[in-house]
């Protein structure tokens, strides 16, 4: 039997979380008087609780402005972990209230710009007719982006690529799905439904900005098959290489789902990739610094899903 032993935390900077609650609410809204509102306190009772807290901090944390405040450099690096205190106070209390029988509060999703709108707009319909209590935000990035968001528990909920055959320790592959070569609407060489890589040698490409997981795979591969692979635009904008390919005869590669309503609507034209396959997986992983509570889990239940129900579609193959 392990002997007691008690965990070794101070809280004397954290036993009144109404003042952290002022200072989140002012570093969000930039000013007192706005939080004031938004908060339905006082001004001067906010006044007080920064003072408070600058004092126990024995540091400045807002600059005063003529406009308003801004957060000092103590500010800036306390404000994150301001969130997730006081996000992690928020579940702690829904626990408490018996309010957790019910999903309920904010879940914070990570996702690329290929696999947000397939997901989103399903994901959110199902939770406000089942879950009438969860609340989505949704931060869209690149896969580095997210990669940081989960470190710093900025999102509960990551969708990211991987490349290869399998996922990294700790997430749960979704699906698999197949790259292709996107063209214009008649474009000759998508025309046959399959290009080889090979083909794929000198054209003129539009493509994310290294370091990036699918420019590393291309890369990659260009140099094992000695064949030239140079971007004449790099974007990370997935609406932008979409339109350059569309209007400047140009070409990319992505999965199906990210061009499925540009080539329903005769705009794009793809070919699958072939000799070799480029498959990616599609991943979840969940913030590395905090597990997921009821309601996070409740909603990875909801988009795996989802994912099933789109792979059904034809649009990528959900894993078993």
């Amino acid at each position: 039997m392990p002997s007691a032993k008690a965990t070794g935390l101070s809280l004397d900077l954290t036993a009144d979380l109404h003042k952290w609650r002022a200072f989140l609410a002012i570093a969000e809204l930039g000013s007192i008087t706005r939080a004031a509102l938004y908060l339905d306190q006082d001004q001067s009772v906010l006044s007080r609780r920064i003072n408070a807290l600058e004092r126990e901090c024995n540091a400045r944390l807002f600059n005063r402005t003529g406009r308003g405040v801004n957060l000092s450099e103590v500010g800036e690096r306390l404000f994150p972990l301001v969130q997730t205190l006081l996000s992690d106070a928020e579940r702690l209390e829904l626990e408490l209230n018996g309010e957790a029988r019910e999903p309920a509060g904010e879940v914070t999703l990570g996702l690329l710009p290929s696999t947000a709108h397939p997901l989103i707009r399903r994901l959110f319909s199902r939770l406000r007719q089942q879950f009438p209590k969860v609340h989505l935000k949704i931060l869209e990035g690149s896969s580095g982006q997210i990669e940081e968001w989960l470190t710093d528990s900025r999102v509960d909920i990551a969708i990211l690529y991987r490349y290869g055959d399998k996922c990294p320790p700790g997430e749960q592959a979704l699906a698999s799905v197949d790259s292709y070569l996107v063209g214009p609407a008649g474009d000759a060489r998508t025309q046959a439904g399959e290009v080889t890589f090979d083909q794929l040698d000198g054209l003129p490409f539009i493509l994310p900005g290294a370091p990036n997981g699918l420019r590393n795979a291309l890369d990659g591969l260009a140099r094992a098959r000695k064949i030239t692979i140079a971007p004449l635009i790099e974007a990370d904008s997935l609406p932008l290489m979409k339109s350059i390919v569309e209007h400047e005869k140009m070409y990319t590669v992505l999965p199906l789902h990210a061009v499925w309503q540009e080539v329903q609507e005769g705009r794009l034209s793809i070919a699958a990739l072939r000799d070799p396959t480029m498959s990616r997986i599609i991943s979840m992983a969940f913030s590395r610094t905090k597990g997921p509570g009821r309601t996070v889990t409740e909603v990875a239940t909801q988009i795996e899903a989802l994912v099933r129900e789109i792979g059904g579609e034809g649009v990528w193959h959900a894993s078993p």
